[in-house]
């Protein structure tokens, strides 16, 4: 009986502690031990009792779940462990149209060759085929694909 309560508090407490070390490995033995305290439970005391020590090593896990997500982010220690606040920023990315190959801009960044280009009031991304283009260049568009623009050096 004594190897059956090891081997469960044994998998309770590597469950448990995934929320330190994650990674999966230290869960899967501690399931394994747990499985292996129901295999001794079965083996020393037959199938009813398998049974009811099933029933606990469910139980249990429920409760160290429980215990990792419900009440540990409460205290200090869990406080510290756990991510509480939101992030409140978000990127606008602006695509440009059809319209802006022609289009004379200034360049935002050096472009070497990807950077950002502005245009009119517009940040968008581009990329030079002529090589490198230091920062506030004026440059002309000379195409668009999906996501950025490609600049000429004037």
């Amino acid at each position: 009986m004594i190897t059956i309560i090891l081997l469960f508090l044994a998998g309770v407490v590597l469950i448990g502690s995934e929320v330190f070390l994650p990674g999966g490995i230290l869960g899967a033995i501690g399931g394994a031990l747990m499985v292996g305290g129901i295999a001794v439970s079965y083996t020393e005391f037959g199938a009813f009792i398998a049974f009811i020590a099933t029933i606990v090593a469910i139980a249990s896990v429920f409760l160290a779940l429980f215990f990792e997500f419900k009440i540990l982010p409460r205290t200090p220690m869990g406080k510290q462990l756990f991510m509480s606040g939101t992030i409140k920023d978000s990127t606008i990315y602006v695509k440009a149209g059809d319209d802006v190959v022609g289009q004379i801009g200034r360049t935002v960044t050096a472009l070497g060759p990807t950077g950002f280009v502005l245009l009119g009031s517009r940040k968008l991304e581009a990329a030079s085929k002529s090589g490198f283009i230091e920062k506030n260049e004026e440059v002309r568009v000379t195409g668009k694909d999906n996501f950025r623009i490609t600049v000429s050096k004037l």
